[in-house]
């Protein structure tokens, strides 16, 4: 599975680096390490939503902040992978 944070201007803005510290996190404490790899990106063309924009395989998730984080991991990263 490859998930993408945006780090375009809008979503730097938003957080994505910390959204980017909280999956890298995650993702260890899971031992994900071999099933997931975590990359950048520029502009999902979700600039207007509120909160950072990801890409998990071929879903687009907005709006992801640290509140949200867990539901947002747990609901489309961890569902996928033990499907």
């Amino acid at each position: 599975m490859t998930v993408f944070v945006c780090v375009g201007s809008s979503c730097h803005l938003k957080g994505s680096y910390e959204v980017i510290e909280l999956l890298t996190k995650r993702v260890k404490e899971e031992h994900l390490e071999n099933q997931i790899e975590l990359k950048g990106t520029f502009c999902l063309g979700k600039c207007g939503v509120a909160g950072v924009s990801i890409k998990v395989d071929d879903e687009i998730i907005t709006g992801v902040t640290p509140k949200n984080f867990d539901d947002v991991f747990n609901n489309h990263i961890l569902t996928k992978i033990k499907g």
